[in-house]
């Protein structure tokens, strides 16, 4: 997610218009609700004294507004957090192990998530039982979408025989029109 939608989600969750956030930053009345605009459809991105200057009035971690990087710890927990905001991710405990699950009516985007995650699942599940190889396996994840057979994902290539034939109608339609 990039910084622009994580400043939007923590704005919005907090109650403050685009103009409010802008003004506390010390941006001129006049302009402030474009800057935060601009900042927030990534038209234009904070330089670091601003980052830290949002973070401070949205109370929260520079850090929970930048894009993560998963190569830390930290960047690390970032996402995880990020992906409990828009998809409804949980942590939880189970049998003494802590475990991550998606909440599939928590989150905008949750069931999209649990899709996802389904059809990885079976995949991975096929790899344990021994009924694709290991090779077949991160081929199915290194490619994903397109080797997901799931269901949930369709590419439709048309045949030049198709594409004539629509633009064909399309132009009679527009002739009679």
């Amino acid at each position: 997610m990039a910084i622009g939608e994580r400043i939007h989600f923590f704005r919005t969750m907090r109650g403050m218009t685009q103009k409010y956030l802008g003004m506390a930053l010390g941006f001129p009345e006049k302009s402030a609700d474009v800057r935060l605009a601009q900042y927030e459809n990534g038209s234009r991105t904070p330089k670091a004294d601003v980052t830290a200057a949002l973070a401070q009035v949205l109370d929260v971690s520079p850090k929970a507004l930048d894009v993560p990087e998963i190569d830390s710890d930290i960047g690390l927990m970032h996402t995880l957090f990020t992906l409990e905001d828009r998809y409804g991710l949980e942590v939880c405990e189970c049998e003494d192990e802590v475990h991550l699950r998606v909440h599939i009516h928590k989150g905008r985007d949750a069931a999209a998530l649990h899709r996802m995650l389904t059809a990885w699942g079976s995949v991975a599940a096929k790899l344990k039982a021994g009924e694709i190889t290991k090779e077949e396996y991160d081929r199915w994840r290194y490619y994903y979408p397109e080797y997901d057979t799931s269901g949930q994902w369709h590419k439709i290539t048309p045949s030049q025989g198709l594409s004539d034939m629509l633009v064909e109608a399309l132009k009679e339609e527009i002739d009679t029109k």
